[in-house]
């Protein structure tokens, strides 16, 4: 682990002035709680200000949810324990159900006010007639941290959202770039695409979270509307990279070299994307490629591979030239758009798939967690049994959305009891000594500063908010010393107890990792493809490749830890191709003739078959001959034909025939008459 940054520190001594400003305060006003305002701060602290607005946002209204359905729900149900139980688990479980599908920031609303009714409830079982004071006091330490956070945050060297979107931006161009060089420049590159390359599509999703924070920062509110353009162009850039490597690749398969005249064009283009600079070089590379693509009747397979390379060629250009010019405007934080060249295609839309399925497991298995926790408090009569029951519910909330949870809880378990003795030691051996304020700040400084170093960190910044929100709450501070060796030993257990209690329930119920959410994922895809195919579904193209790409970027983090051999040789951006080319045909097809139209129908049917046996099967199963011959058969139908629905349809059949059938030798058209498939399987 590399040593903390500047900026690790700037923000670390930033969140400690804000904790200790809010403590403070609420030492000052005798808030009865006040080390909640002091951990509410490092609970929203971010290293963007206006990430720390809207967490605080966030935090405040799941907060006052949390504290209404406590001051409603314990004085109904404290005569019946059971009941009370059942409330609070089924509440948790149902607002992180719905934190779950949500995955954007705002997530953090519902699961917070989910985990905040036990919270604030089980500690006043055993006096619900000081619900209301409790939830009132809690609600307002909680707000007085957010303001103190948000304040300290816009004033003290406030960082704003502009400059890391925009290294973000460039560094994913450049990625992306990079990838395009290898294909341009080298000519075709592989017919799959690497793992390394298809993490592209996981990049955008931090992309984001960083566009939904942009309406909280003065500084970037104004050009929201164009990072969400560049975003779907930045989407749309991955696959059509992808369908022109698998085009060149096909084109050198045949003559074995490029013609000289399209490496050179290809070269140039690669240059022109690797410098990300100069827009204005766009208008000449297009007129490049008009002037290569055939002006003739296409007749022959390498006409049409050539027509769709060179189809994609554009559609490139025209993306890239777009995404400079937005990048720009975004980094100028000019709000207006600019002349923007990309048309054919409309952009991803922002479609997210969702596992219904896996989600609702894992929110009814913190439900019945939580319900098993409040049992064994119930039954044992544990004093202390209401930490242990909170503690389990908000560790198993924390976690559940990860693939594999008990790493995570067992790292959390081990610094929590780390956090627990290093409190012990300043509860009793530092704090009795100290008089003042500014003595008691001094003291606390060095292991909040440490651990503040920790929280920009993608890796640690979970781990790190729960030790400092742990360690503030387990030295509850107030105004008047008082460190009794017996609650807070009580108190500690039972919470170490009900983060060991979350990591073993996880390790049994949740013994698996990523595989089958990887595999429930490759079969959504085959779905979606099989009844888009069979038409039963019709979808906009940008609903579905917005989802379909969504769904890529969920599989490819978990493809790294799986090693399932089905799994390893997924090209996701292969079936992205496909659903695209079948979303090209069913817009085209009512525009061809009758013969054309049956041609293409036939297609569709055998891919729609293809796709539900996968479905049915749940194996990869190759592509019959048959569908081969009605691909072969449906290109001889529309060669030709220079009309744009025929064109574009022959365009899509090449993309279907190159991604079901990529090892395939050319076919010969056009056909003779007894090979011409009637029928679909």
């Amino acid at each position: 682990m590399t040593l903390p940054s500047w900026q690790d520190w700037l923000f670390s001594v930033k969140a400690f002035i804000a904790s200790m400003l809010a403590l403070y305060i609420a030492l000052w006003f005798d808030l009865p709680r006040p080390y909640w305002a002091m951990a509410a701060v490092y609970v929203v602290a971010n290293p963007l200000a206006g990430a720390t607005s809207s967490k605080g946002l966030y935090r405040a209204l799941g907060t006052l949810i949390g504290a209404a359905a406590s001051v409603f729900f314990l004085p109904v149900f404290v005569t019946s324990p059971l009941l009370m139980s059942v409330v609070v688990a089924l509440w948790t479980g149902s607002l992180l159900y719905i934190s779950l599908l949500d995955r954007t920031p705002r997530s953090y609303v519902f699961m917070l006010a989910g985990y905040t009714l036990p919270l604030i409830a089980l500690p006043a079982v055993d006096a619900p007639e000081t619900i209301f004071d409790i939830a009132s006091a809690r609600s307002q330490e909680i707000i007085l941290g957010i303001v103190c956070a948000s304040v300290v945050a816009q004033v003290v060297f406030p960082v704003g959202l502009s400059s890391l979107l925009s290294s973000r931006i460039s560094k994913w161009l450049g990625d992306a770039a990079s990838w395009a060089g290898d294909i341009l420049q080298g000519g075709g590159a592989a017919p799959s695409t690497p793992l390394a390359r298809q993490r592209l599509a996981s990049d955008i999703s931090g992309l984001d979270i960083l566009i939904s924070q942009l309406g909280y920062d003065p500084q970037t509110r104004g050009v929201t509307r164009q990072a969400r353009q560049l975003r779907g162009r930045l989407m749309l850039l991955l696959p059509l990279l992808s369908s022109l490597s698998d085009r060149l690749h096909g084109l050198k398969a045949q003559g074995g070299e490029l013609p000289p005249h399209l490496s050179d064009l290809l070269g140039d283009v690669g240059s022109w994307l690797e410098t990300a600079q100069d827009p204005d070089r766009a208008p000449a590379l297009r007129a490049r490629i008009g002037a290569l693509r055939p002006a003739s009747d296409l007749t022959d397979w390498n006409g049409m591979i050539l027509d769709s390379a060179l189809a994609r060629l554009r559609e490139i250009v025209d993306v890239w030239h777009d995404c400079l010019i937005l990048n720009a405007k975004i980094a100028e934080g000019d709000p207006r758009s600019g002349r923007l060249a990309f048309r054919r295609r409309r952009t991803f839309a922002r479609t997210r798939h969702h596992d219904y399925g896996m989600l609702f497991f894992y929110a009814a298995s913190v439900v019945a967690a939580t319900l098993v926790a409040s049992a064994i408090w119930i039954w044992s009569g544990w004093a202390e049994g209401s930490g242990f029951v909170l503690m389990a519910a908000v560790s198993c909330s924390f976690f559940a959305a990860q693939d594999r949870p008990a790493p995570l809880l067992r790292s959390m378990f081990v610094w929590c009891s780390v956090s627990l003795v290093a409190t012990g030691v300043y509860l009793f051996a530092i704090l009795p000594s100290i008089q003042g304020f500014t003595m008691l700040a001094l003291v606390l400084a060095p292991p909040f500063l440490v651990l503040g170093t920790l929280i920009p960190r993608p890796q640690l910044s979970m781990l790190a908010m729960l030790l400092t929100v742990n360690t503030a709450s387990f030295i509850a501070l107030g105004n008047r010393f008082s460190a009794d060796f017996a609650a807070f030993a009580g108190g500690g257990l039972a919470a170490l107890a009900g983060v060991g209690y979350a990591l073993v329930w996880t390790l049994v119920m949740r013994p698996f990792g990523g595989e089958i959410a990887a595999r429930r994922l490759l079969h959504a895809g085959w779905r979606d493809l099989a009844d888009l195919a069979a038409g039963d579904r019709p979808r906009d193209q940008r609903r579905l490749a917005g989802l379909m790409l969504d769904r890529l970027g969920q599989i490819v983090p978990r493809l790294a830890g799986v090693e399932d051999r089905e799994l390893s040789r997924i090209d996701g951006y292969a079936e992205i191709r496909l659903g695209l080319n079948i979303v090209e045909l069913q817009r085209m097809r009512r525009r061809l003739t009758v013969e054309e139209r049956g041609a293409v129908d036939r297609v569709l049917s055998g891919i729609a078959a293809l796709y539900d046996s996968r479905v049915r099967r749940r194996a990869a199963l190759e592509a019959s001959p048959r569908l081969l011959s009605q691909i072969d058969f449906a290109l001889a139908a529309l060669c030709g034909r220079m009309a744009m629905p025929a064109r574009r349809s022959m365009d899509a059949l090449v993309g279907l025939r190159r991604a079901l059938f990529q090892d395939a030798p050319a076919p010969s058209l056009p056909l003779p008459a007894q090979t011409i498939p009637l029928a679909a399987e």
